[in-house]
């Protein structure tokens, strides 16, 4: 067995720092937050996970919260038109519910899980001299902070990061009181475009305080949804978000009549990056190298709710790649090759499709999403495409697939 450091405790990194402990290995986690100061924190993402990474987690016994959070059922598209108009409006239902379950829940939970079935918790920030150090204590170092200054550790990949700079300002809220859509009696997950200006993203979740709603803006940087910064007071924070929704997704606007206020005061988030994507294998100054996992190495946008899904998928397939090396040397070479079976598998698909979605839509997508709301099959396919998005291939990317695909259920 290996002696094996995860330096990072979020969805990927403690999943994949679990699943190692489940095999035998002597893994060490570091982390710069204690649970309880998780627990205290700000919110940190949206995290709706969708059926397959859900699966990943009960393969590990990690579903800690499944009886809990709401089961998200389908998964709705909306379209704002002239004068704010809902000119589209549909949903698929999904083949199994997607499930949000706030990290300040669900990573004090693990952490506290891998340090109860033994495993060694050191809670302290790390530089890159630090890790340099580190390293000469164990056969394996991944890295799973996806922040800060280990992330200069990766260069960046240009043939794979087409943007240089941020392509949306982005402001959540987790809110109690929002009222259920009218059109369907089980949650689902409501994507509202704006073409030009933006998109709204509704998403059932559990929190510290129990069910909520998650409201989660994305603007064009520059636009007249860039109104956020990360020191906003939360109570503007909402004034914002909800005065948005009144002008441009009004039909959303109106499940907030009866009311709706913040979870809690570190409820709100704010902020905005670059999507890029970096090699897989940091070098440290004295010749070390260390893994890079999931947003570390592939950080997409979250227009399509794809960063805990990518990362719990990037942690299941470094763990079956890990399975599979046996008793030989974690090197570079192997570093790569996790990070191509990854990327193969699941992160290029994952990364094409969200690039997609950031753009202009064309005049075939724009066809597939005004057929959904004709065709159930073509809204249920989108909606499922969240779930696997190697699907979206066969008949979203271009137009001949799209045309083909139109022709075959219309």
């Amino acid at each position: 067995m290996a002696r094996i450091l995860v330096v990072g405790a979020g969805q990927s990194g403690l999943q994949l720092a679990l699943g190692l402990q489940s095999d035998g290995h002597d893994v060490t986690v570091m982390t710069d937050r204690t649970p309880d100061e998780v627990r205290g924190g700000r919110v940190m993402s949206t995290q709706c996970m969708f059926a397959t990474s859900l699966q990943h987690e009960r393969d590990l016994g990690l579903n800690l919260w499944e009886a809990e959070a709401p089961q998200a059922r389908g998964l709705g598209v909306s379209v704002s038109g002239p004068e704010a108009a809902r000119v589209i409006d549909w949903i698929g239902r999904l083949d199994g519910y997607a499930q949000s379950v706030d990290q300040r829940v669900k990573m004090p939970g693990w952490l506290e899980l891998f340090a109860e079935r033994g495993g060694k918790v050191v809670v302290n920030g790390v530089t890159v001299s630090d890790l340099d150090y580190l390293v000469r204590g164990y056969d394996l170092t991944v890295v799973a902070a996806g922040k800060g200054e280990l992330v200069s550790m990766f260069a960046r990949d240009p043939q794979r990061s087409p943007y240089s700079a941020p392509q949306r300002a982005l402001a959540v809220s987790y809110v109690h009181g929002l009222a259920p859509r009218p059109e369907h009696d089980y949650p689902g997950v409501r994507c509202n475009l704006v073409p030009g200006v933006g998109e709204l993203f509704v998403i059932p979740a559990l929190t510290l305080s129990g069910p909520c709603d998650i409201l989660f803006w994305e603007g064009v940087p520059g636009g007249p949804l860039d109104v956020f910064e990360p020191a906003l007071d939360p109570e503007e924070h909402l004034h914002r978000t909800l005065d948005l929704m009144r002008t441009y997704t009004p039909w959303e606007y109106e499940r907030t009549r009866g009311g709706v206020e913040l979870t809690d005061a570190r409820a709100t988030l704010a902020g905005r990056y670059a999507p890029t994507v970096r090699r897989p294998v940091g070098e440290l100054p004295g010749g070390g190298v260390v893994l890079g996992v999931a947003d570390v190495v592939v950080a997409n946008d979250p227009i399509t709710g794809q960063g805990s899904n990518t990362a719990s998928k990037c942690a299941t397939s470094y763990l079956a790649s890990i399975r599979a090396h046996g008793d030989a040397p974690f090197d570079r070479a192997f570093m790569e090759q996790a990070f191509e079976t990854f990327w193969t598998e699941t992160a290029s698909d994952v990364t094409a499709w969200t690039n997609a979605m950031l753009a202009p839509p064309p005049e075939h997508v724009l066809q597939l999403i005004g057929a959904a709301g004709q065709i159930p099959a073509v809204a249920d396919r989108f909606a499922n495409g969240f779930d696997n998005p190697s699907d979206f291939p066969n008949w979203f990317f271009t137009p001949d697939a799209a045309s083909a695909y139109l022709a075959s259920v219309s």
